[in-house]
């Protein structure tokens, strides 16, 4: 039996958005994980709780959701214009591996609030009262992400009136801007939709044929109707989530949409790629009680949409996949465009099962190329707690 002391670790607990996620600054980690490979892998892991078969994640910071089954490393960027980089890492919660394919929208929001109460930042940039910008390099999908983090008496100001559906309480606002999102994935050659289309018949071999928008923006995304696949598009968590044929078939759209988007080169590599690409799907806006029992009505949304990470039916919306929604209902001919009523528009309101967000996008057509320069959306951020995270010295 190990008698190996645990060792512990600097690192601060934050919520971003609708996700929560463990942060370490990168000079704080032990110095085998401080470079990306197996050692880091296992120490993030131990830290949330995972692999666990039982799917709780009881021994760790985790919370047993995509939501909460997060990491965050950030320094001092090397890159001119940059503060800081940050680098994300999604921990499976009951499988043996860290998906390192795409960024977390939601702690985006955490980045910059974090990067200057831990001293990543230069305190003469810090107004007394004010808000700081703070330009983030995305180390995993190599973009920037400029945070407008508001300050008050020299520190980052956390509580406020600002309100999100999927958060319970208010908060102070951090405006996020997505510079240029469309990833660049590996096989997509870096276009925003890789397969040339706007619209695609996507087949998918035992379950059947869709039409689908996929598109590299935010995180690759593969964007469903909602009626062909038997849904209305005001479905909450339980409907999706209890049911394990709808989860299987979901997954295998999600896989063979990741080969057409040349993400992946067989069906079996979804399995070590669950991050990405999301799979959602689109319907018009129609009245339903959001999960906390607030109605959304028509009024309140241009489209609905519900999304799935990791597996499971997102309990409100990943920040990038909301990148990815105004990036899409901003040009006309996607299906989120088509569902939210066509035509030409600059932000987009959508319904997901907590309620609603907005998010803007600056989008151009360019020859025959669609770009888009940033996307635009407000989240929040606190810190919940921090000190040092404890785990067994032989853990990686």
């Amino acid at each position: 039996m190990s008698q190996v002391p645990q060792i512990r670790i600097p690192a601060t607990y934050l919520r971003g958005g609708t996700s929560k996620g463990v942060f370490f600054k990168l000079d704080d980690l032990p110095e085998a994980a401080r470079v990306p490979g197996r050692a880091r892998d296992r120490l993030l892991q131990r830290v949330i709780g995972s692999p666990d078969p039982y799917g709780k994640q009881i021994d760790g910071m985790g919370g047993a959701t995509s939501s909460t089954s997060k990491t965050v490393i950030v320094s001092r960027s090397t890159r001119a214009d940059h503060d800081v980089d940050y680098l994300f890492g999604q921990v499976a919660i009951d499988s043996d591996f860290v998906d390192w394919s795409g960024n977390c929208g939601n702690l985006s929001a955490a980045v910059g609030p974090f990067a200057i109460s831990a001293g990543l930042i230069d305190p003469a940039r810090i107004a007394h009262d004010g808000v700081a910008v703070i330009r983030i390099w995305q180390a995993n999908i190599g973009k920037t992400i400029v945070a407008h983090v508001p300050i008050r008496a020299g520190q980052v100001q956390e509580t406020g009136d600002f309100e999100l559906d999927g958060v319970t309480f208010a908060a102070a606002e951090v405006v996020l801007e997505f510079m240029d999102p469309a990833a660049e994935e590996e096989g997509g050659g870096g276009a925003m939709f890789p397969t040339g289309n706007l619209v695609d018949i996507l087949e998918v071999p035992g379950v059947g044929s869709f039409k689908a928008t996929m598109i590299n923006a935010g995180i690759p995304t593969i964007f469903l109707n909602a009626d062909e696949l038997g849904y209305t598009g005001a479905e909450l968590q339980e409907a999706i989530n209890g049911d394990a044929a709808a989860l299987k078939r979901f997954e295998t759209i999600r896989a063979h949409g990741a080969i057409r988007m040349g993400l992946i080169s067989s069906v079996e590599e979804a399995a070590k790629r669950q991050h990405t690409p999301k799979v959602a799907f689109v319907a018009p806006a129609r009245d339903y009680i959001s999960s906390s029992g607030k109605p959304v009505t028509t009024a309140d949304a241009d489209v609905l949409v519900r999304a799935l990470s990791m597996g499971k039916l997102h309990h409100a919306m990943m920040g990038t996949a909301a990148v990815a929604i105004g990036t899409a209902a901003a040009i006309p001919g996607t299906l989120v465009n088509l569902a939210a009523g066509g035509g030409e528009r600059n932000s987009v309101r959508f319904g997901h099962p907590s309620g609603t967000l907005r998010v803007g996008a600056e989008a151009r057509q360019q020859g025959q190329q669609w770009e888009v320069t940033k996307a635009i959306m407000s989240r929040s951020a606190r810190v919940l707690m921090e000190g040092w995270v404890r785990i067994p010295g032989d853990a990686f």
